[in-house]
């Protein structure tokens, strides 16, 4: 689906990034009838199991059991892309185009340094995609908010999003990267660092530690690009 205003888009360095921290959230936000998308920056085509067309096919499949609007992928990169000009114009074009009113992206800092490289990128993407005198075949744009999921090191967030009621779409989103997660002890490829169970027992373990901090069996945790404001004390768990 092309040219449909998403409420939601989700920018992800790799493939399974947003499955892993935020696709809780996603779903989420998908079944209150918000249009959500994900644009995953690169094919993760580094990774050292499966391969770039199979991420593509587990992509499809993990976006088929979240429901969403839109995927795409930029086709950075993967381990090389830069915070530049030629690679923030290209995100500068997707926010223009698809005029998110928030935007998720990958952590601050973390294990995998394309993860905060992206953080950086997309940050600043969202604030140079509001300035009028950077031309485009689109008009100037800014999302209202930029937040940022946590992923594999811990980050005190900011606020943490309920999740309970779809954790299992969670789960089934995460595991449709068959190549990657969950690999039985007698795969042909190569054990990795996340291919194991206990990689998958950690990602449990860490959405319930975070849904205990706000009172819930589930939650995703995200921090703040600037500080939020509310209208109404009640509205918060």
């Amino acid at each position: 689906m092309k040219n449909v205003k998403l409420d939601l888009l989700v920018f992800a360095a790799h493939p399974d990034d947003a499955e892993l921290s935020c696709s809780g959230t996603i779903v989420s936000h998908i079944a209150k009838g918000k249009k959500v998308g994900i644009i995953d920056l690169t094919q993760g085509e580094l990774g050292t199991r499966g391969t770039a067309h199979t991420r593509k096919q587990e992509a499809e499949e993990a976006s088929r059991i979240m429901g969403l609007h839109l995927r795409q992928n930029l086709n950075f990169a993967d381990g090389f892309f830069r915070n530049d000009k030629e690679h923030q114009l290209a995100i500068i074009n997707k926010i223009r185009e698809f005029q998110p009113e928030v935007v998720l992206t990958n952590a601050i800092t973390d294990r995998h340094p394309d993860h905060a490289k992206a953080a950086e990128l997309v940050r600043d993407a969202c604030f140079l995609a509001g300035l009028l005198k950077i031309e485009t075949d689109l008009p100037a744009y800014r999302p209202k908010h930029l937040y940022h999921f946590i992923q594999d090191r811990y980050i005190t967030p900011d606020f943490v999003v309920d999740i309970s009621d779809f954790w299992e779409i969670k789960k089934k989103a995460i595991l449709a990267y068959k190549t990657q997660f969950n690999a039985p002890p007698n795969d042909s490829e190569p054990q990795t660092y996340i291919s194991t169970p206990e990689f998958f027992e950690f990602i449990e373990a860490r959405a319930k530690e975070l849904g205990h901090q706000i009172g819930v069996k589930y939650g995703e945790g995200f921090t703040k690009t600037r500080m939020l404001g509310i209208e109404n004390l009640w509205n918060l768990i």
